[in-house]
């Protein structure tokens, strides 16, 4: 068997084993037919919380274990079509064999670093908020390419996307918006997406056509779950209402149902438009803020082992974390990893995963 053949085999093995010590493989069989036997109990759905939980414990696990048999058998089958078309003489199915090899690396790895997502967080949705810098419609154009970008993204990965509130800009782009992402782990994916980001490009808005420089920020929180207690009290509240802006039809431009809610201690504010409601944007906004607080609370216990910057900075030099550059070259580069690409389009159609994988897997190296 070629070196390469076998370095693509130690490779998959390499994560196999890795994912089998993530899940503790041993009694990861015994705890699953537990929790099988736990979902089909007469009484398990008296308390919907717990069995909620159990069901999405039940679920990840059977994931997991999945993806383990699934790559041990195809791996498996791979390695014994290669030694049966060697024997026979026969490249085509060595080849077929060879390729799927290689796919099953890519596979492993991609495998390999979601075992890491495995903080306290990480498997919840999560709310996205995006504002545009200094530099009025230029940075407005920007944070709605922004918007863009991770909308393809999530598209990727079948990630539904809900638009809480959004602020329009004067002539084009948003000033800001705040969207909820539902998936397994959309959270914990896109947690290190929080920082400014900048671009660079000849302005499609200077008549000059001159070279601008942009900036905006993304702010990632999960969504906190019902089982998580978050106190807030009403005193520590400042609650203003609003008149929406933006889509929505006429009715937007009639009531004051938008609703701001500041949270005094921390000036945490959250605002949600997207409801006819008042009274449900309020409730939405309520989670909003509850989602900020949990968020705030674990970016001060990462601080404490990592001493990372978590707080909101000023969106301009010197704070952030990638770079689009469309002119005078093409190419996007993360400050925090080295990473980079030259083919910007492709990464502002939603192209992210080198990005992320790497700045996942270097925060939670930072982490051990």
């Amino acid at each position: 068997m070629q070196a390469e053949t076998l370095a693509k085999i130690e490779v998959i093995q390499t994560s196999l084993e890795l994912l089998r010590k993530h899940v503790n493989f041993e009694d990861a069989q015994d705890r699953l037919a537990a929790m099988e036997a736990q979902t089909t109990a007469a009484d398990f759905w008296n308390d919907p919380a717990v069995a909620q939980r159990v069901m999405r414990e039940k679920n990840q696990l059977e994931r997991q274990l999945d993806v383990i048999a699934s790559l041990q058998n195809e791996m498996t089958d791979a390695v014994d079509l290669i030694e049966l078309g060697a024997a026979e003489g026969d490249d085509e199915i060595v080849a077929e064999a060879e390729a799927t090899l290689t796919s099953l690396v890519k596979i492993a790895e991609k495998q390999q670093l979601e075992s890491l997502l495995s903080g306290e967080a990480d498997g919840n949705d999560c709310f996205v908020e995006i504002h545009a810098g200094a530099g009025g419609t230029e940075a407005q154009d920007w944070a709605q390419m922004l918007v863009r970008m991770y909308s393809r993204w999530c598209d990727t990965r079948s990630f539904k996307i809900e638009m809480i509130e959004e602020s329009a800009g004067e002539e084009a782009g948003i000033k800001s918006v705040t969207m909820r992402v539902n998936g397994d782990t959309a959270y914990g994916w896109m947690k290190t997406e929080s920082g400014v980001h900048r671009l660079v490009r000849i302005s499609p808005y200077d008549s000059s056509a001159r070279r601008h420089t942009s900036f905006a920020s993304v702010w990632v929180y999960p969504v906190v779950d019902d089982n998580i207690e978050i106190e807030i009290e009403e005193k520590d509240l400042r609650i203003d209402t609003y008149r929406a802006s933006g889509a929505g039809g006429q009715h937007v431009n009639k009531t004051d149902s938008a609703i701001r809610i500041t949270h005094l201690p921390t000036n945490i504010v959250v605002q949600c438009q997207n409801d006819r409601s008042q009274h449900r944007n309020r409730a939405t906004a309520l989670n909003m803020l509850k989602a900020r607080l949990y968020e705030l609370e674990l970016q001060r216990r990462e601080d404490a082992a990592n001493d990372a910057a978590a707080s909101k900075t000023e969106i301009g030099w010197g704070n952030q974390i990638r770079s689009y550059v469309l002119h005078p070259y093409q190419m996007v580069k993360d400050l925090r990893t080295a990473v980079e690409k030259g083919n910007a389009q492709g990464v502002l159609d939603g192209d992210l995963d080198d990005f992320i994988a790497a700045s996942l897997a270097s925060r939670v190296g930072n982490q051990r």
